[in-house]
Order: structure tokens, then sequence, then C-alpha cells
């Protein structure tokens, strides 16, 4: 089982400028995991060294925020879409 997962831009230089790939996995951590795999260097960027989601990463599956799932223990089926969306911040007032 694959799903399809959206890249944001500042992620696309570590899967070969890539906006989607598709990926396997029952979860959302599996396919972070299997990700990981593919793409070295991108699961630093997602993950802090607990293997924790980074607090600043948001994901989401068919435009549902996992957090208010079951976080990466999400479970996916064939069909499904992930985003990742980094957290913007900055500017002035």
């Amino acid at each position: 089982m694959s799903v399809l997962i959206r890249i944001p831009t500042p992620l696309r230089s570590l899967t070969n400028g890539q906006n989607e790939v598709r990926e396997a996995g029952s979860s959302v951590r599996e396919v972070l995991d299997n990700l990981t795999a593919r793409f070295p260097g991108i699961g630093e960027r997602l993950m802090d060294e607990k293997g924790e989601l980074r607090r600043f990463i948001n994901i989401y599956v068919n435009e549902e925020d996992i957090r208010f799932r079951e976080g990466v223990r999400t479970t996916l089926k064939e069909g499904d879409e992930m985003s990742i969306i980094p957290a913007i911040a900055g500017g002035s007032r």
C-alpha cells in the first residue's frame, strides 16, 4: 500500500526536487521511517533526536491534522494523501 506525500519546498532538495513522492506504510510513523530510509537527511529535518516529530512540523492526512487524530500512530489506507507542512514564523509588525 502506498500513499502520496506532498513535500514542502524547503525539503525538496532532499527528495531530488520532487514535490510529491509515493511511499509505503500503514501508519504515518511507518511512512516517515520509509521516507527517511529512501531520502537520507530528511529524517533529521522532520524528527528530533528522540525520534519524535519536531514541534514545528505539521503533518496532515487527507487535510486533517494528525495531532487531532493519533499523531504518528495515525493509520493510513491506500489512496490517502499526506502533507508535510513546516510552521512558518517571522516577519515584523
